[in-house]
């Protein structure tokens, strides 16, 4: 069966959020494998107004919360205050075993139930201080793009639903999917939750040019021994201004970066491949099979033919 993905909406509906979701777990033609249905609900089903000013036919009521193997929360226009129902149907779907996915204001809906108590949540910057004020026991960080605590999950601004959605994707079905889905959206390469909302921004001088040009030509170049210099030639700056430019906007060092695409693209080629662990190190850059393992394992508490076999008997079992 399919992991039906559905979404709480309210109104007035930021579409950016939904459709950003429904991109992701909707459907990516006949070459990319269907794992996921996507499905709106809400409090009354029927027009649901939007910030464009339409309204969005909705068809199903709370009761669709009932079948949801992930609830996500879109958003919440009405504050801190969520009206009993829609906590009861949300709570019973978690306690069910569903996953819990809040963006931006939707964070109000776990919070108001416990669901994030004594845990980090990524709130926008806008919203930290009325959450610290209502929920003093949800420690809200506005500096990082999501956290993942498996049964619920927290994205802090719209602009990061496209990361969270795809982590969830290479969670339950691997970093392979995540990478076709993601290159099919022209998304930007993988961002970890730990990386920053928003750059910090200077108080004098210009601001810092975007990283998203250098990112992609590190990832379309993996397989070559790259340094921080050969990154900063490309960039136009010299190391040290570099390395600034990636702690203030990503939140990590180059280095740290470019370990985590090679990683990521080692867990796809283990997924989707036979090739040695010899011949993967090479397409990623890592040089051999012994520093392939050594990082691998660092990373992931496990060795790459371990991470084969077991990705490919839950793919197998998922399939049954």
């Amino acid at each position: 069966m399919r992991h039906r993905v559905v979404a709480l909406v309210d109104p007035p509906l930021e579409m950016y959020r939904v459709t950003s979701a429904s991109a992701v777990f909707g459907d990516h033609g006949p070459d990319i494998p269907a794992h996921y249905d996507f499905t709106l609900c809400a409090v009354r089903p029927g027009p649901v107004r939007t910030t464009m000013g339409v309204d969005v036919i909705v068809d199903h009521g709370l009761e669709a919360l009932a079948g949801a193997d992930t609830v996500l929360i879109s958003g919440w226009h009405a504050g801190p205050d969520v009206p009993a129902e829609i906590g009861a149907a949300v709570l019973a779907a978690h306690r069910r075993g569903a996953r819990i996915v809040a963006i931006c204001s939707g964070v109000y809906v776990p919070a108001s139930l416990g669901l994030l108590d004594g845990r980090a949540a990524a709130v926008h910057w806008e919203m930290t201080a009325e959450l610290a004020a209502r929920f003093p026991l949800v420690r809200a960080d506005a500096s990082v793009l999501f956290v993942d605590h498996g049964d619920v999950a927290t994205a802090g601004a719209s602009a990061t639903t496209v990361d969270l959605c795809l982590h969830q994707v290479r969670r339950e079905h691997g970093a392979a999917l995540a990478m076709r889905i993601g290159r099919q959206l022209s998304a930007s390469p993988q961002r970890e939750g730990s990386q920053r909302q928003f750059p910090r921004l200077p108080t004098t001088g210009p601001m810092p040019d975007s990283l998203a040009p250098l990112l992609d030509w590190i990832t379309a170049h993996l397989c070559r021994p790259l340094t921080i210099e050969d990154m900063a030639a490309h960039a136009g700056l010299s190391p040290r201004t570099l390395t600034r430019h990636f702690t203030d906007q990503l939140g990590v060092s180059p280095g740290r970066w470019l370990l985590d695409r090679r990683i990521a693209s080692t867990r796809a080629l283990l997924e989707e491949t036979d090739l040695p662990v010899g011949a993967i190190a090479a397409r990623v850059g890592l040089s051999s099979a012994v520093n392939l393992r050594r990082r691998f394992r660092a990373a992931l508490g496990t060795t790459p033919a371990a991470y084969r076999d077991s990705f490919r008997r839950a793919a197998h079992s998922r399939v049954a």
